[in-house]
């Protein structure tokens, strides 16, 4: 398998404190044939220099300089770059155990699929083990692809980029979108398209790093990231794929774009909740309009339609109403 070269590609952006950490554990992969690509996006913290000095350490890192741009527009310029037959991609905080890319490399090389993924886990600052975000299955499974987006659908799927290993011609003519907050999302549902489903391994080998600064996380009660615009305008996409090409998943992409617009209205700022913001007016607009399917939807919990009732029928108030709760309980989250 080793003559197969992997291609791990990096987006690196002010990560002076985690870099290091992050390529050592890519440099210490069982499987070897690999190239380390480092996409500084315009560091401005000393990352760009630190990058030159662990290129200096391996000679697999190869380190570019870009100007800032987003990680999307990194990530898009290092599959450019690279000269691997597969990709793989470790965000710059994160990092992996020694036998990640091998397990992944032999899942492919056994099964004569296009897409591999390991399982994640989730770790803060500490390395302390967090809740799972996504359940690992018990044994390495075939997901097709109609199941995974089903499994998208439901939020049991892992959407990321940074547990999976692609074959690099998947990207021909697809790119990661630039500018948008929830792009691994929009770019693995475009690739499914391309692939008859993606093989699951059990072992956690990647490990997420909750940092306490993220891109979701609300600096003041006005804060408001676009995440949260961005998965509405995800969950339209999905219902027109859906429509197109799942129709037996029509109910699970009603659940979607309804739970999309529930997460919405628990995080938009009470002061942004008016009249002249056609974004707020057009998910109120939804919601009213498909009542009968919050009420009915078997896949919707009863907390979910709970929420989504009052939200359809009070929002300003059911959000005052929120917000006085989670800051004297200190939960979150619908």
């Amino acid at each position: 398998m080793e003559t197969t070269k992997i291609s791990v590609i990096v987006p690196v952006y002010n990560s002076i404190d985690c870099l290091e950490k992050c390529v050592k554990s890519i440099c210490a992969q069982t499987y070897s044939n690999l190239e380390i690509l480092l996409i500084d996006d315009g560091s401005t913290d000393g990352t760009d220099r630190l990058c030159e000095q662990l290129a200096l350490a391996d000679y697999r890192i190869r380190t570019y300089h870009k100007k800032n741009g987003g990680a999307s527009s990194a990530r898009n310029m290092g599959i450019k770059l690279a000269s691997g037959e597969y990709l793989g991609f470790v965000d710059s905080d994160d990092y992996i155990e020694p036998y990640v890319y091998e397990e992944l490399m032999k899942a492919l090389a056994e099964s004569g699929h296009f897409a591999a993924q390991i399982s994640r886990d989730e770790v803060d600052e500490e390395g302390r083990r967090l809740p799972d975000v996504c359940t690992p299955p018990k044994q390495v499974q075939f997901c097709k692809a109609e199941t995974f987006v089903q499994e998208l659908l439901m939020h049991r799927g892992d959407c990321s980029f940074c547990t999976k290993l692609l074959k690099k011609e998947l990207f021909d003519g697809h790119q990661f979108p630039e500018g948008e907050l929830n792009e691994d999302f929009r770019l693995l549902v475009e690739l499914l398209q391309e692939i008859d489903g993606i093989v699951i391994l059990p072992r956690q080998g990647y490990h997420v790093v909750c940092r306490k600064e993220s891109t979701t996380r609300r600096k003041t009660k006005d804060s408001f990231s676009r995440v949260f615009l961005d998965i509405v305008d995800n969950a339209d996409r999905m219902q027109e794929l859906v429509d197109n090409k799942y129709p037996a998943l029509h109910l699970y992409a009603i659940r979607f774009n309804l739970f999309q617009r529930l997460d919405y209205m628990l995080h938009v700022p009470v002061s942004q909740m008016k009249r002249d913001n056609a974004f707020y007016q057009a998910v109120k607009k939804y919601l009213r309009g498909h009542w009968r399917d919050t009420i009915t939807n078997p896949y919707l919990t009863k907390k979910n339609k709970g929420y989504l009732v009052l939200l359809t029928l009070a929002p300003k108030m059911v959000r005052r109403v929120h917000g006085w709760k989670m800051s004297m309980t200190g939960v979150s989250g619908a």
